[in-house]
């Protein structure tokens, strides 16, 4: 009896044992699985938990600048380069082909440093005419990518005369996975130049960016590709052909501005497109764009605006005076121009032709990519001008003042050219994702005035359903 007791004893222990290891497997079983289901669960490295804010976060700081220039030219050209570099924040350099005379003159914190090109003599080329330093150019692609600088989303590359607007840069490139293959600029403003060297590249002057893991393999097979393609002419050209080679294509951006024109710039910068201001390009080749003001003084009188609204800059709003049936046109920073009629939105747009062609003598050195209209032969007949003066920031908003330009036009008591000054009054912009992917003209108010010679004028956000229109 006390032998059966100790067996069943033994036998209730044994179970027991058996039911605890069953249970404490069961038990790790069920960790490792909710382990595995949660790690797998875990969204992968990097990826933002929705499109609204992706990569918003992407700055001048995780931009590395390539900028190619000679020596020739960088004395003069360093003037716009300084006028947009941001030492502390911004990261590259300025390509040579050798030591400049006054180096010592450049080691100016606020220009970016020299690099010395590598030889660039292996390399043939044949084009008739052309400047071989156009590989020494283009191999500032894989010049810059070989610094290796860390923590970089984009590489951006242009000319020593090519003005950014670095934020509004930053900006355009946050809509873009900098993960992925980009390949990001803008053509030619002209039909003939996009038809020579193809509707698809971006024009170099203009500027371009390649995202990062887009770069460095571009870094990698470089040289060996420039090699087929000693007959074509520019620099941009060879960087064109080396992507389309490796199966990328342009992602245009109309915010980068070739600008290949000669002469008065006005009707290009006062109808800008809906998108931040990137770049503009041969300034040398246009009047200043403020009167009475050198090239140099006009771009940093327009950096003051800017400086305290990038976003806004040049961004055009069209708002109509029910009082004197005037159109009034803001090409915020820049311009306003006054209509003395009433004038459809569609007909405002447009750009007004105050510019020569690029090539003089070819009629379709005279085609544009965008709609054109004539100015009238009567000057007193065109729109009443203001020109950006100052600009001042609080808490309450952005006041901007614009002075007439004079003409000798005489007027009557419905003249636009009655008014001395206009006063512009916006909140600061600040476009989100989706105002970026889909972009909407702002409205604006003329608003009360006790004086003849003052306008004020109010932008701000349409209502759902407003239409720009004539009252």
């Amino acid at each position: 009896m006390q032998r059966f007791k100790l067996i069943s004893k033994t036998q209730s222990s044994f179970h027991l044992l058996n039911l605890v290891l069953v249970s404490s497997a069961a038990c790790v079983i069920y960790l490792i699985a909710s382990v595995l289901l949660v790690h797998n669960s875990k969204p992968p490295l990097n990826v933002y938990s929705s499109s609204s804010d992706a990569y918003a976060s992407t700055g001048v700081e995780h931009i590395v600048f390539g900028i190619a220039s000679n020596q020739k030219s960088w004395p003069n050209r360093k003037e716009y380069v300084r006028l947009w570099w941001e030492p502390r924040l911004m990261r590259g350099c300025v390509f040579l082909e050798a030591v400049p005379s006054d180096a010592t003159n450049d080691s100016a914190t606020d220009l970016p440093p020299t690099c010395i090109s590598e030889d660039t003599s292996r390399f043939r080329y044949t084009f008739r005419n052309g400047l071989r330093s156009a590989i020494r150019v283009a191999r500032v692609v894989l010049e810059t990518v070989s610094l290796n600088h860390t923590n970089v989303r984009w590489y951006v590359f242009g000319d020593d005369d090519t003005v950014f607007f670095p934020h509004n840069l930053a900006k355009t490139l946050s809509k873009y996975d900098h993960r992925l293959w980009y390949y990001i600029g803008a053509g030619s403003e002209i039909y003939q130049q996009n038809k020579d060297f193809g509707f698809r590249m971006a024009f170099g002057g203009a500027g371009f960016a390649v995202s990062y893991p887009l770069a460095k393999v571009l870094a990698k097979v470089f040289d060996s590709c420039i090699e087929r393609y000693p007959h074509l002419y520019g620099s941009d050209s060879r960087i064109y052909y080396c992507l389309v080679e490796l199966g990328v294509g342009l992602t245009t951006e109309p915010g980068f501005h070739q600008f290949d024109v000669r002469g008065n710039a006005f009707g290009l910068l006062a109808t800008h497109p809906l998108t931040p201001l990137v770049s503009l390009h041969h300034m040398d080749h246009v009047d200043p764009i403020f009167p009475n003001m050198t090239n140099t003084k006009a771009l940093e009188h327009l950096f003051h605006a800017a400086n305290v609204d990038s976003q806004r800059i040049l961004q055009q709003t069209v708002c109509y005076d029910r009082w004197y049936s005037w159109t009034i046109s803001v090409s915020w920073g820049y311009a306003v121009q006054v209509y003395s009629k009433h004038m459809f939105l569609p007909d405002v747009l447009p750009v007004p032709e105050t510019f020569r062609q690029w090539k003089a003598g070819n009629p379709l050195a005279g085609v544009y990519t965008f709609n054109t209209r004539e100015l009238h032969p009567d000057p007193c007949r065109r729109p009443t001008i203001f020109f950006f003066d100052s600009v001042s920031s609080t808490r309450h908003g952005i006041k901007s003042v614009y002075k007439k330009s004079y003409e000798n036009c005489t007027m009557d008591m419905n003249s636009p050219r009655k008014l001395e000054e206009i006063r512009v009054s916006t909140r600061k912009l600040d476009l989100n994702y989706n105002q970026m992917q889909a972009p909407r003209r702002q409205c604006c108010d003329v608003l009360p005035s006790k004086s003849g010679e003052l306008l004020d004028i109010a932008i701000r956000e349409c209502d759902e359903d407003e239409l720009i229109r004539m009252h």
